[in-house]
């Protein structure tokens, strides 16, 4: 019926920032989103549908099971030390059965996110060689 009061007080706060702020932001998430969605799909076998609204995107990926190769890239798979982390989508859905999608989030900067997705396609042709 009412949201809580704090968000109320930010609520205020908020009506007064410049619509500048909003508009950086918007532009940035789109920057973010279109490099993800262009180096995801540029992976074989990936499939990345272009979101609208969202900071981030479900995947397919050429896996059978998207939480089995989520706990792989967490637990053995690096480069340089570094890994990247998904989220498998099945968790997301009502409906059973959905086991190669993932959900990523392109919150990182450009440059990172880029260095994100290089490792998880170094990932997948990694996992999938075994």
């Amino acid at each position: 019926l009412c949201p809580p009061l704090l968000e109320q007080y930010a609520s205020i706060g908020a009506l007064d920032t410049p619509q500048s702020y909003f508009d950086e932001v918007k532009e940035e998430y789109i920057k973010r989103r279109d490099c993800a969605i262009k180096l995801l799909n540029e992976i074989p076998g990936v499939f990345a549908p272009t979101p609208y609204g969202a900071f981030y995107t479900v995947a397919e990926l050429p896996v059978e099971n998207a939480e089995d190769f989520a706990k792989w890239m967490l637990t053995e798979f690096r480069i340089d030390g570094q890994t990247t982390m998904i989220t498998p989508a099945a968790s997301f859905y009502k409906t059973a059965g959905v086991k190669n999608q993932v959900r990523i989030a392109y919150v990182l900067e450009v440059p990172e996110l880029e260095k994100a997705i290089h490792i998880l396609a170094e990932g997948l042709k990694a996992y999938n060689s075994r």
